[in-house]
């Protein structure tokens, strides 16, 4: 890694942002024998995808933002040759509830097993809703093993996946609102829940809503390498930036860190980047210009067109629609319901996430209003990969909150936000506390100046941290990862889902069409676009 940039005026390819489709870019494009500089605002590379000690006193490294990885193919860490590995959960999901004053919960296992079964039963009162579950998902995993294959090759045409896939789940996740299908196949409220919530992680819509934003959302949930598993990397969310920086350094690439491109213009046989650095030292704030025969965009698409200067529609700015908060724990809290919490915990914990609970929670987001009862996941990653923690007293832990449906508008007033900010975390613990017999507080371990370990980052955080507009975790709404039938896909980087407006600018990141989370993929498919025609 590089502070500075070397002399050199002339790449073939400059890549914008050094995030993990940056770096995976990189890596492909210098692999092949060309020339590539990598320009990251930051001091460090990774982007969204990093490690890091959050608390003071404590050497634990957290995934800070993004925080599990299912997307990336194992093709990608093959031909890059990445030290890597992914950890699957032992558990897939807890739902912990009380019903009728009682405390119970639904447990799903890795590999289901017996007592998935019995845990729907005593849940629901029959194997009903359990046989619906596995039925729905088995078709769901036949989607998901026609389309993953494709993820990293040209565009696939519509038509052509709809021809070898249930004619009836198509209607139900591609052309119909996601909640006609929950509500038409599932009849517990819970059930109903655990199924509908990766219809809407990091994305603010109703399960009716007729644009089918949460069918896209929970398509890309489910169909990562054929399986749709979540795994947690062994090192945190560094460890595969890490790797990937490692593989781009290794075949070549340039990778500078300081450095903010200012403006791009594209022309008819290359582009042109200017670049500032920001980094401390003689050169600091010094302006160069590079050129380049292609430059990719790791930076969101409004980020892209700013750079660009092209006219924007401040109502096309993407807005994101979470909180996140990473707590230290000095151990794992007991649950009501009696369950083992390194069971309940390690996978994804359900909270308020009960279908009512989840268009009660929307509504009351789309009027203005931080959600009274919070939906949102918990995460212990450190039950799967203790590495995580470093030398901590026996027993503590991590955990990862992720809040659902609290969009970016209810924080945007800088008179009210730290108010908002702290609301939206006291309903995510009171969403949490509801289900424990010990409470967070009495839980949560304190850093060095005696301070609660919990960090709480809402989407303008995000923004200010990442520069991602509004927060989107996903660079903006995601799209259908094939090409409608009347497309034009007459250049390669329109094949591959990556064209921009200028012939010699690609979107390399989360804003290209099969982007979004840790996949690799927009860098991926960017770079061999220009494989194609380089």
């Amino acid at each position: 890694m590089s502070a500075s940039l070397t002399t050199r005026d002339a790449y073939d390819v400059v890549i914008v942002g050094g995030g993990h489709n940056g770096l995976t870019a990189a890596a492909y494009l210098a692999a092949a024998g060309l020339s590539v500089a990598v320009l990251e605002r930051l001091d460090h590379a990774g982007g969204a995808a990093v490690s890091a000690r959050a608390f003071p006193g404590y050497p634990t490294r957290l995934s800070r933002y993004s925080y599990l990885v299912s997307l990336l193919p194992d093709s990608i860490v093959r031909d890059l040759g990445l030290s890597l590995r992914l950890a699957s959960r032992a558990t897939a999901s807890y739902t912990p509830v009380m019903r009728g004053g009682a405390p119970g919960g639904l447990l799903v296992e890795r590999p289901e097993g017996p007592a998935t079964r019995e845990s729907f039963r005593a849940l629901t009162g029959s194997d009903a809703e359990y046989e619906a579950w596995r039925e729905f998902y088995r078709q769901v995993g036949d989607l998901a093993a026609v389309v993953a294959p494709t993820l990293t090759g040209p565009l696939p045409r519509a038509a052509e996946i709809r021809a070898v896939t249930d004619p009836g789940l198509w209607r139900e996740l591609v052309e119909r609102p996601l909640g006609e299908a929950v509500e038409r196949r599932f009849a517990d409220p819970t059930v109903r829940g655990v199924v509908a919530t990766d219809a809407l992680i990091g994305t603010f819509a109703r399960l009716d809503d007729p644009t089918l934003i949460q069918n896209r959302c929970f398509l890309y949930h489910l169909i990562g390498n054929g399986t749709g598993e979540w795994r947690v990397p062994v090192g945190g969310m560094g460890a595969v930036t890490g790797a990937l920086a490692a593989a781009a350094g290794r075949a070549g690439a340039e990778l500078v860190t300081g450095a903010e491109v200012t403006a791009i213009r594209g022309g008819a046989g290359g582009a042109e980047v200017d670049v500032r650095a920001s980094a401390a030292g003689a050169s600091a704030g010094t302006l160069r210009t590079l050129e380049a025969r292609f430059v990719l965009g790791g930076v969101a698409p409004w980020v892209l067109d700013g750079l660009l200067v092209a006219e924007r529609d401040p109502a096309a700015k993407p807005a994101g629609a979470q909180l996140k908060v990473n707590f230290l724990l000095r151990r794992l809290p007991r649950l009501k319901s009696g369950a083992d919490p390194r069971v309940a915990f390690a996978g994804t914990l359900h909270l308020g996430e009960d279908y009512p609970d989840l268009e009660r929670a929307y509504a009351e987001a789309a009027a203005g209003q931080v959600p009274a009862r919070l939906p949102g996941e918990v995460y212990c990653h450190s039950l799967t990969d203790p590495s995580i923690l470093g030398d901590v007293p026996a027993g503590t832990q991590t955990l990862t909150y992720f809040g659902l449906h609290l969009p970016a508008a209810l924080f945007d007033d800088p008179v009210t936000r730290d108010a908002r900010r702290r609301l939206a975390l006291e309903r995510a613990v009171a969403s949490l506390d509801e289900h424990l017999a010990d409470p967070i507080a009495s839980v949560v371990a304190r850093d060095a100046a005696g301070r609660p370990c919990i960090e709480a980052k809402i989407p303008q955080d995000i923004e200010a941290d990442l520069g991602m507009p509004g927060g989107h975790i996903f660079h903006g709404d995601l799209a259908w990862p094939w090409a409608p039938q009347t497309a034009a896909l007459d250049t390669a980087a329109a094949r591959w889902g990556v064209a921009t407006s200028r012939d010699a600018i690609l979107l390399c990141g989360s804003g290209a069409q099969r982007g979004g989370a840790v996949s690799g993929l927009g860098g991926h498919n960017a770079a061999h676009a220009i494989l194609e025609v380089a």
